[in-house]
């Protein structure tokens, strides 16, 4: 007789990873999906995974790794699903209390908004990218992409994002100067 009991990794392992790991996780799933409760779902599938995977990590960052490559096809497999295909989302996201300017939270809000707009590729790359720090080798390994693709959608995201957000200078400040006639320049404007 088969034993069919299924061995699960301890508690105290899975605690650890979601207190070092469970943010990453579940940014990377609402970047993702762009709805909180699809991220919790998927945050949480990530996790039983992980319960239920008896493969051994080379230290953290294989871990932290793993993890994100399990998010990423966890938002996938929910994309395709029949059940996502014939849903219209209703979910409506709080917007973070943010301690900054009306400005600072317009421009946000845009930025969440382009990158709404943005594939699944190019917006899983743009987060690994800015918000995880991996470098675009590093993502490549994690996406199992080549390393150059991933610089290519990178910067095709940064040519959408820029477009998106009205080109060249948005929510930078510049100075403008026009020519006086005397040979130097007068300060116009910074905006």
């Amino acid at each position: 007789m088969k034993d069919t009991q299924q061995v699960y990794r301890n508690e105290a392992f899975i605690a650890d990873a979601m207190d070092k790991w469970g943010s990453s996780v579940f940014k990377l799933a609402f970047a993702q999906t762009t709805s909180k409760a699809d991220a919790e779902d998927v945050f949480q599938e990530v996790f039983l995974r992980l319960l239920k995977n008896k493969s051994s990590f080379n230290g953290e960052e294989h871990l932290k790794a793993w993890l994100l490559r399990v998010t990423l096809n966890c938002c996938h497999d929910l994309a395709r699903s029949a059940w996502k295909r014939r849903v219209v989302g209703v979910d409506a996201v709080e917007e973070p209390a943010y301690e900054e300017s009306a400005i600072s939270r317009e421009a946000m809000r845009d930025l969440a908004q382009a990158l709404d707009t943005l594939p699944d590729d190019m917006r899983a790359v743009v987060h690994l990218y800015y918000y995880e720090g991996y470098s675009t080798e590093e993502i490549a390994k994690i996406t199992d992409v080549e390393a150059s693709t991933i610089r290519s959608r990178l910067q095709r995201a940064r040519g959408r994002l820029k477009s998106w957000l009205g080109g060249v200078g948005y929510g930078t400040y510049e100075c403008v100067y026009e020519q006086d006639g005397s040979g130097g320049n007068t300060y116009l404007f910074e905006g």
